[in-house]
């Protein structure tokens, strides 16, 4: 049986992903992986780069780049996950957010091995939440991502796709990032227990009834 990441990390840029991961797979003595720390190799695997996306972006604009881009970060979902196993991995925003309905296929079967991938938001208040991310994204990367009057963080945000991906939704405002990791790694293991005393079959159901109600902080 293959095996699949103990956690996975999804949502908008300057949700946190990296930095509760990295205390999540301390707390798991598990590895952490980021996606946007290793993704040029898979990226090149289907002839893609950074520097191409930079070079379309220059061409068409980032919004069109983007789309060109998508089949090239589905594929790096995938292989990643092939190649960590029993690690916590975060996904930058743009690896589960897509136009293409194909890709978006491809990256919900990718995941759908893994018993626990969270969606971290700032707040369930959208104008709160993107409030919040774009000041983080100032701070920390000097950008409000808005390109050429397209709002990527509204559509990271917003997009349908990675809310069905999620298993869990956890928003993280009022919580320091170790009272997160701490909450998310209490999730891992307990359903790492009830994996180890449950037949197949009840273990699936376990997974679909709790992801309605796991982790769901104020």
């Amino acid at each position: 049986m293959s095996r699949s990441p103990a956690l996975v990390l999804i949502g908008p840029a300057a949700a946190g992903k990296t930095s509760v991961g990295g205390l999540v797979a301390i707390r798991l003595g598990r590895p952490f992986v980021d996606l946007d720390d290793v993704g040029e190799h898979y990226y090149a695997e289907v002839g893609w780069s950074i520097g191409r996306l930079l070079e379309r972006s220059r061409h068409l604009g980032r919004v069109a780049a983007e789309r060109e881009w998508e089949p090239a970060r589905a594929h790096a979902v995938r292989r990643v996950l092939e190649d960590y196993p029993d690690s916590v991995l975060a996904l930058g925003a743009g690896h589960t957010s897509y136009m293409d309905a194909a890709c978006f296929a491809r990256v919900s079967a990718a995941l759908a091995g893994v018993p626990t991938v969270a969606l971290l938001l700032p707040s369930p208040d959208r104008p709160a939440a993107l409030a919040e991310l774009r000041g983080r994204s100032l701070a920390s990367k000097g950008t409000d991502w808005i390109s050429a009057g397209h709002d990527f963080l509204a559509e990271w945000h917003d997009d349908a796709g990675t809310r069905l991906l999620a298993t869990d939704v956890v928003f993280t405002m009022g919580s320091t990032p170790a009272e997160t990791a701490e909450q998310l790694a209490a999730v891992v293991l307990a359903l790492q227990e009830a994996a180890a005393d449950t037949p197949d079959s009840a273990r699936v159901r376990y997974a679909v009834n709790s992801s309605e109600s796991r982790s769901k902080s104020p």
